[in-house]
C-alpha cells in the first residue's frame, strides 16, 4: 500500500497512447491510491469513459459531469484541491501547446490552470509533432514554469513511422509519481551509492566464478531511496532492470570494476548532506590467480583440473569512509554464529550498520521476500516481508539513528 491515502488525478487527452493510461491507473489503485480521471472530448473518441470509471472505481470528470455541489467536489476547482498530484498522460501536442500559452478551452486545461501542486506531463505524439519547434519550445517553457516532463520513447509509432514520440511506459510514470509524492527531507538530494548482485570473475573468456546473488535487494533499496528523493547510483552486476530509470544504473561485473566505480561515485557528492554507502553486493572471497585469454581446452587439461584461486581484496574495508555513513550486508547460513559474525563485521570494517540476512530453505537468493536484522553498535531491529517494504523500514530506522548527527 505504497500510495495509501494519496489522491491522484489523471488527465487523459486525445492520443492513441491513451490505452497506457488504463495500466497506469491500475498500478496506482494496486498501490492503494484513490484515483479520479478527467477526460477531454478528444480522449473519449479513443476509449469510452465507462472503461476509465471501471478501472479507477470513480466516475470520470468531463464537461457533462462537472457540477458545483460542494458535497461531490466534481468541478475543476474542487478536484484540483482534492488531488495530491496531477498526471496528464497521454499529453497530446495540442494540449502541450495550449498549456504553454495558458489556453483553457476545455475542462482538463481549466483544471491545470487551477492547479497549485505538481503537474506531471507524459507527452505522446507523432515524431514530426513532438519535434516541431513549436512543441519543443512549449515543453521548454512548461519546464521553466515548474511542470515535470517525462521524456518520450523512440520506437515504431501507430502510423508505422519509427521515431521519437511514444509515451513513457506506465511503470516509469508510476515511479515518477511515487518520487513526487513520497520524497522525504532527510533523503532528498542526498547522494546514495549502492552495490548489488554477485561479482563475476573470469577464469577464461567463456568461464567465470560467481554466486547466486540476484541483486533484487539492492534494487529494492535503490527504488525506495529514489522514491524518497535521493540522488541514487546503483553499481551492480544483476538486478538493474528492477530499478527505476531515474536511477544512475551502472552495470559492472568484476571486483575491480566494483571498487573503481563505487569509489568514483562516492566522490561525486555535491550536497552538504553525508553520503550513504550500501554494500549489498556479494563480493567473491576468492578469485582465479590467473585469467587465461581465449578458451581453455579440456583436451589440454586432462581428467582433472586444479583451479588455483587467491584471496580477493576487501572493498568495504578499504573504502575511505570520511563523511560517509556505511551500511554493510552479510549473508550467513550458520544460524548459531551469524549475529556474532555480523557484529564483528561492524567493528572490523568500521561500519555504521550491518544488515544480517540468514539464508535457509525459507529465505533464499532471488526470493521476492527477505528476513533482515539491522544491527547497530548499540541495538538491532528485525524486519521480514517484501523486499521493498523492508527497504523502507531500513531507511526509516537509519534516518532516526543518524539525523541528529548532521
Amino acid at each position: 500500500m505504497l500510495l495509501k491515502n494519496k489522491n491522484i488525478l489523471v488527465g487523459v487527452t486525445g492520443s492513441i497512447a491513451i490505452y497506457k493510461a488504463l495500466e497506469l491507473i491500475r498500478l496506482y489503485i494496486k498501490a492503494g491510491a484513490t484515483v479520479r480521471v478527467v477526460m477531454t472530448d478528444a480522449a473519449k473518441k479513443f476509449i469510452n469513459p465507462i472503461t476509465f470509471e471501471a478501472i479507477s472505481q470513480n466516475k470520470i470528470l468531463d464537461e457533462s459531469s462537472e457540477n458545483w455541489d460542494k458535497s461531490q467536489d466534481y468541478n475543476h476547482i474542487d478536484i484540483a484541491k482534492w488531488s495530491d498530484i496531477f498526471i496528464i498522460a497521454p499529453a497530446s501536442a495540442n494540449t502541450i501547446n495550449k498549456l504553454s500559452s495558458g489556453i483553457a478551452d476545455n475542462l482538463l486545461l481549466q483544471t491545470a490552470l487551477a492547479y497549485t501542486k505538481t503537474i506531471v506531463l507524459s507527452p505522446a505524439a507523432n515524431t514530426n509533432m513532438i519535434e516541431n519547434s513549436i512543441t519543443k519550445k512549449s515543453l521548454e517553457n512548461l519546464t521553466k514554469l515548474g511542470f515535470e516532463i517525462l521524456g518520450t520513447q523512440t520506437k515504431e509509432l501507430i502510423c508505422k513511422d519509427v521515431g521519437n514520440g511514444a509515451m513513457a511506459e506506465p511503470i516509469d510514470i508510476f515511479h515518477k509519481t511515487c518520487r513526487e509524492l513520497l520524497r522525504n527531507f532527510y533523503w532528498e538530494n542526498r547522494k546514495v551509492v549502492l552495490s548489488g548482485g554477485g561479482t563475476i570473475e573470469k577464469i577464461d573468456d567463456v568461464r567465470y566464478i560467481s554466486n547466486f546473488s540476484s541483486g533484487k535487494m539492492a534494487s529494492s533499496l535503490a527504488t525506495a531511496l529514489y522514491y524518497l528523493g535521493a540522488d541514487v547510483s546503483l553499481v551492480a552486476s544483476r538486478g538493474l532492470e528492477y530499478a527505476p530509470k531515474g536511477i544512475n544504473r551502472i552495470q559492472i561485473f568484476s571486483t575491480l570494476e566494483f571498487k573503481e566505480n563505487l569509489e568514483k561515485e562516492l566522490k561525486l557528492n555535491q550536497n552538504s548532506k553525508k553520503t550513504y554507502l550500501f554494500m549489498v553486493a556479494a563480493i567473491s572471497d576468492y578469485v582465479p590467480s590467473l585469467k587465461v585469454d581465449g578458451k581453455i581446452k579440456k583436451e589440454t587439461l586432462g581428467e582433472t583440473w586444479n583451479l588455483k584461486l587467491k584471496k580477493n581484496i576487501d572493498i568495504l574495508a578499504s573504502i575511505e569512509k570520511n563523511n560517509i555513513i556505511s551500511v554493510g550486508f552479510k549473508a550467513e547460513m550458520d544460524k548459531v554464529n551469524a549475529k556474532t559474525n555480523a557484529e564483528n563485521m561492524l567493528i572490523n570494517k568500521n561500519l555504521d550498520a550491518v544488515c544480517l540476512n540468514i539464508l535457509d530453505e525459507n529465505n533464499k537468493f532471488g526470493d521476492e521476500n527477505n528476513i533482515i536484522e539491522l544491527i547497530f553498535k548499540d541495538e538491532s531491529k528485525n524486519f521480514s516481508g517484501n523486499k521493498l517494504d523492508i527497504s523502507f523500514s531500513i531507511l526509516e530506522n537509519l534516518e532516526k539513528k543518524f539525523e541528529a548527527h548532521e
